[in-house]
């Protein structure tokens, strides 16, 4: 048989075998060929879901919760507000010495003897703001006796002036605290000029 019968043969032979369930090895040629051909990437990825992907991500930086959690810095007064708030003037009145010290700006600057509240009334301890000054009020309680220079401090209590000098320096009114006319005088200055919201009045044993 020449060559040309050998190939005829072998090429029917060849297109047989699949209908008989044989397969034959591929050439060299044939896996040269098929190797050489790129391979499709993007249809062997997977397909993603967008939305999947986004309810995967952490909705809060992992790094930044790892990180401590600064304080908020309080707001400050501003520098005029705080000197604002210290009183430029403090009248304190002892009970048990009958005596009034002033301090401005935090040094003694006189001491008084006062008259406070007798037997039968109360002077009021505490420390306050003065609310109201008057030159000149009459008492609407005791016969409009005349309470000059008068500091109100808390109710009807007021520090005032008193024409009963004698008395000075022992419990003997109706509870607000009396001071000599000349006293009285100058501690309503020095409030007038500070002002009342920079005054504190405090009364102690």
């Amino acid at each position: 048989m020449g060559p040309t019968m050998v190939r005829a043969a072998a090429l029917v032979l060849a297109a047989s075998l699949p209908c008989l369930g044989l397969t034959v090895a591929p050439s060299m040629a044939d896996v040269r060929a098929t190797s050489a051909d790129p391979v499709p990437t993007a249809d062997l990825r997977p397909a993603v879901d967008p939305v999947v992907v986004a309810n995967l991500r952490p909705s809060v930086d992992p790094l930044a919760e790892m990180a401590p959690l600064a304080e908020e810095p309080r707001p400050q007064p501003a520098l005029a507000d705080r000197i604002a708030m210290r009183p430029k003037l403090v009248a304190k009145v002892s009970l048990s010495r009958q005596t009034m010290t002033v301090l401005v700006d935090g040094e003694v600057a006189h001491t008084w003897e006062v008259s406070t509240a007798g037997k039968g009334y109360r002077t009021p301890k505490g420390v306050w703001t003065p609310y109201r000054m008057h030159t000149m009020w009459y008492s609407r309680t005791y016969d409009n006796a005349p309470m000059p220079h008068s500091i109100f401090f808390t109710g009807g209590y007021a520090i005032h002036a008193t024409p009963h000098l004698k008395r000075l320096g022992t419990p003997a009114s109706h509870g607000c605290v009396r001071l000599h006319p000349d006293n009285a005088r100058i501690l309503f200055k020095l409030a007038k000029t500070f002002g009342r919201d920079r005054m504190r009045v405090v009364v102690e044993n």
